[in-house]
């Protein structure tokens, strides 16, 4: 069990199984092996647009076999070369919101397998690595949606998986629209409500 984060090697390529072993207060995420830190804890207004997407989709869901996650909640993405053992997986994310209809790719852990839908709702330390290795990372597990919550500039942008497995962008929606949600026909995000205060 490691205590210390400063133990690790920042160089090194880590699996969930190394993750598992970790235990203090500091939050990683592991994509292809890779560390990287997590923020500080979300402030308050990450934390009210975060639930109020929840909520949205959460009273939408209701009875329906999808289910909504917020984090921290772990996602184990195998590399679909390799087995889902925890020794030959490289990336643990713990998405800002995630759904999943999929029962059978969950466990006690989280979820084991590519959500059908992310939501990451960036900040400025952020960013960088939601529009990029978060992306690519998305993208390559089939994700089927991701939208990328813009708090300072009420913006969300939405990406959907095309024929070819690769992200296209559908729209860029401002504060005063209703974002469709792709996999779910008929259903829509109020953003004057999410991003309301």
């Amino acid at each position: 069990m490691i205590t210390d984060i400063t133990a690790l090697d920042t160089a090194k390529r880590y699996t969930y199984a190394d993750y598992l072993q970790w235990a203090f207060e500091e939050q990683l995420e592991l994509i292809k092996g890779k560390i990287f830190k997590m923020s500080p804890a979300p402030g308050r207004r990450h934390q009210q647009i975060s639930w109020e997407l929840v909520k949205q989709f959460s009273v939408y869901l209701d009875h329906k076999d999808c289910k909504a996650y917020h984090a921290p909640f772990d996602v184990r993405l195998p590399d679909k070369k390799k087995s889902k053992a925890d020794n030959h997986i490289y990336t643990v994310v713990q998405p800002d919101i995630c759904l999943i209809c999929d029962a059978a790719k969950l466990d006690e852990r989280g979820c084991l397998g590519a959500p059908d839908f992310i939501i990451e709702i960036v900040s400025p330390a952020t960013v960088r690595k939601d529009l990029n290795e978060k992306y690519r990372l998305y993208e390559e597990s089939g994700v089927r949606e991701y939208w990328i919550v813009q708090p300072n500039d009420q913006l969300v942008t939405v990406f959907e998986l095309n024929d070819l497995q690769k992200y296209a962008l559908r729209k860029i929606y401002s504060s005063t629209e209703e974002v469709p949600v792709g996999i779910f026909p008929g259903f829509s995000i109020q953003l004057e409500e999410v991003f309301a205060g």
